[in-house]
């Protein structure tokens, strides 16, 4: 009984230093285990952010195209809304002035009017063809009064150069300076264009 109790005794011993003798063992297996854990997680932590940076990268660069794209987009934008005004102002325009050419072609026609009913009549039969010239005269500014052609005034008015064309000046004392003493040739404006300045003599 006694022997068996050193057996168990004994074996318990062996027992003991068996895993006194396994457990540095163990603990070294465990340190390296979590050094490659450690290392592994490292490597993964650098890798995640080397590929948000270029994550970040990508997108500053995307925002940075989408900004230029809508740049170029308001200035094309702006382009087209300013190609759409001239081209409506010069369509209104277009309408506005559509007589313009046909009334500076007439003009002459009606200077030689105004010269011929200046003519005194010499007999009956010159009388009458003056009263047909004026007639006709009368229809032709009427027509264009209606295209919104209108004579400048000029004689008795002060000088405006934006109307008036002073070629000659006078020197008269009882008129006073800067006013239009004679009309030479009659001028006109279409609606708020003019098409010919008057040919004035201005006092000084």
């Amino acid at each position: 009984m006694a022997e068996e109790k050193n057996n168990q005794q004994v074996e318990n011993q062996q027992s003991e230093e068996n895993e006194q003798s396994i457990e540095p063992i163990f603990a070294e297996e465990l340190t390296e285990e979590n050094t490659n854990e450690q290392e592994q997680t490292a490597a993964e932590t650098s890798n995640e952010k080397d590929e948000l940076e270029k994550a970040n990268a990508k997108i500053k660069e995307l925002e940075a195209k989408i900004d230029e794209y809508e740049n170029r987009y308001v200035r094309l934008r702006a382009d087209f809304d300013n190609f759409r005004r001239r081209v409506d102002l010069d369509k209104q325009a277009s309408e506005k002035y559509r007589a313009q050419h046909l009334i500076t072609n007439l003009l002459p026609a009606i200077d030689n009017f105004e010269r011929a009913l200046q003519m005194a009549p010499e007999d009956e039969q010159t009388k009458q063809l003056l009263q047909g010239m004026e007639m006709v005269y009368r229809n032709i500014l009427e027509a264009l009064k209606k295209e919104g052609v209108e004579p400048i005034e000029a004689l008795g008015k002060e000088f405006d150069p934006h109307y008036h064309q002073a070629i000659m000046q006078a020197q008269e004392e009882d008129v006073e300076s800067n006013i239009i003493v004679e009309e030479f040739q009659k001028g006109y404006i279409l609606k708020d264009r003019v098409i010919r300045p008057s040919m004035v003599k201005v006092n000084q």
